[in-house]
């Protein structure tokens, strides 16, 4: 077989799985239709597909912005490679994703534009399905479609169906965090009076397609290492200084995903081997640092102190341990410095600007909390 027929068929093949993936997995966050469940149909997959075209739409906007601006300077790359999820409950059918650059990048502003092409194309798609789903947002009632167990309630369910004694067998209460857009949009776009609870926007899915891609953009947008927010930082401020910024940012993003992980009221039982076990994931977290061994587990012993003791004198406070498989990732495998590049040069006013946009498109799509997802245990009637 022709090559480029093969590589035609295994990017296109896993487009196709991807689509499909994504679209069981939004049929079960928007309508609680899991494949898993007995008389599943395809009215209830196709229920899926606003969901996964929305969220595709963005992804692949991403995706082919790196590429074309590849292309652009001459640099041989592959087609998006789409990475797909079985239908696993509670995951988004995707783990995104991703070109392979197949030769070395040359100069700074290459590494900028390529590195900043794929953020601002997927943010830009990214505001336009999230403008649609905040000026069309279908009447309160729409929720009953989805919960007809909460029209006992009427408009005013909220004030019951999220307490322990509504969940017979128990349940799940997922809501999202929220990041600044979000909070534009929710304001001043569709209006406090008009928005579903924040308990229920899964099941809209314009608004939560929309959401995890600003979430996604803004793990991308992080300036650290190759990320690409990495590459636009680097193209700002040079080798060194990305150095700096880059370890102390990446450091702040453990110190807070860390954060309550490893609490006092545990007890002794569970510290005695939890403690160890999570002293050695920062270490081997932060070997992205390009530290002595003996520095990796000084640093590893003074963030776990300062988080422990933060959190003995404030127990209500927490992280969000959800990003810390993410500053596992970026530690151990993607890298917090950047690489110099052949070609040392200053950006125009232009990438500038531009630079600066990103990071300022980072900040407004960052949610600490994106998502929260509660076993709710039913309640225990009394004897």
């Amino acid at each position: 077989m022709n090559p480029k027929i093969k590589s035609y068929l295994i990017h296109s093949s896993l487009f196709i799985v991807t689509l499909i993936t994504t679209t069981l997995a939004g049929a079960e966050w928007t309508h609680g239709k899991s494949v898993l469940m007995a008389g599943y149909s395809w009215h209830d997959f196709y229920s899926g597909l606003p969901y996964s075209i929305c969220f595709l739409t963005i992804l692949t906007a991403h995706e082919f912005g790196h590429y074309f601006t590849a292309i652009y300077y001459r640099v041989r790359t592959t087609l998006p490679y789409f990475i797909p999820l079985p239908p696993i409950p509670m995951m988004f059918g995707t783990l995104g994703a991703l070109i392979r650059i197949k030769q070395r990048i040359k100069s700074t502003q290459q590494h900028f534009d390529i590195g900043i092409a794929g953020p601002l194309a997927g943010f830009v798609f990214a505001l336009g399905f999230l403008w649609y789903g905040f000026t069309y947002l279908p009447p309160p009632e729409y929720i009953f479609e989805i919960h007809p167990e909460y029209q006992q309630f009427g408009l005013n369910y909220a004030e019951y169906v999220y307490q322990p004694e509504f969940f017979k067998e128990g349940g799940l209460d997922v809501y999202l965090g929220k990041n600044l857009l979000f909070l534009f949009f929710e304001n001043f776009v569709a209006g406090p009076d008009r928005m579903p609870n924040v308990h229920e926007i899964i099941h809209y899915p314009f608004l939560f397609a929309g959401f995890l891609s600003l979430v996604f953009t803004s793990i991308n947008l992080l300036p650290i290492g190759q990320l690409d927010g990495g590459h636009v930082l680097y193209g700002l401020v040079g080798h060194m200084w990305h150095k700096r910024i880059a370890t102390v940012i990446f450091l702040a993003f453990l110190f807070y995903a860390g954060l309550g992980f490893v609490h006092p009221a545990d007890g002794f039982e569970v510290l005695i081997y939890k403690i160890p076990l999570f002293i050695g994931f920062l270490y081997l977290s932060m070997r992205g640092l390009g530290l002595s061994q003996r520095d990796n587990w000084m640093y590893a012993l003074a963030l776990f102190a300062l988080q422990y003791g933060v959190v003995t004198a404030f127990p209500l406070v927490r992280g969000y341990s959800g990003w810390l498989l993410f500053s596992f990732l970026i530690g151990r495998f993607i890298g917090i410095q950047h690489p110099p590049s052949e070609i040392e040069e200053r950006l125009s006013p232009a990438r500038i600007a531009l630079g600066w946009l990103a990071l300022v498109i980072f900040v407004l799509c960052f949610a600490p909390n994106p998502l929260e997802i509660i076993e709710v245990l039913p309640a225990i009637p009394a004897p």
